[in-house]
């Protein structure tokens, strides 16, 4: 659940050895890098996995997109809330946030609580940088697909 951001982040990336970087990705290939998530279009508009690999305030990273989860199940506003809203029924299987956590396993993503995401990098409300080097945004653009 790690992106590689090798075109996005190309000025951080292109500084650490080729080694280092192959080795990196045969870890994050795998199936323990990986997350499912329903693959059907809705409406013609994006899956979660699309709407989150092109939402310049998520750029794939998995502790945003697990944010706007936790914000899914509390009812408020992320830069994934149309698309989450789109899969509800996905949702509903787990009840709540704690429960989605538990299912997949992603516990080491939150608190012990299981009520707050532990992000990778400083984060503010979506508006600091999803990939080093990017400009802050001050809000995150609408859902419209």
């Amino acid at each position: 659940m790690i992106p590689t951001l090798r075109a996005k982040a190309h000025a951080v990336v292109s500084q650490l050895p080729e080694a280092e970087i192959e080795e990196f990705n045969a870890i994050v290939y795998t199936i323990g890098g990986m997350m499912i998530f329903p693959a059907n279009r809705i409406d013609g508009k994006q899956t979660i996995n699309g709407a989150r690999g092109f939402r310049p305030r998520i750029v794939d990273r998995f502790d945003l997109t697990l944010e706007c989860i936790r914000r899914h199940y509390r009812g408020e506003d992320s830069p994934l809330k149309d698309t989450l809203l789109r899969y509800q029924q996905f949702f509903a299987l787990f009840g709540h946030f704690a429960g989605y956590v538990d299912f997949f396993l992603l516990q080491d993503l939150v608190s012990s609580a299981s009520t707050e995401v532990e992000f990778f990098m400083t984060f503010d409300d979506f508006k600091t940088p999803a990939v080093p080097g990017q400009e802050p945004a001050d809000r995150w653009p609408s859902d419209s697909e």
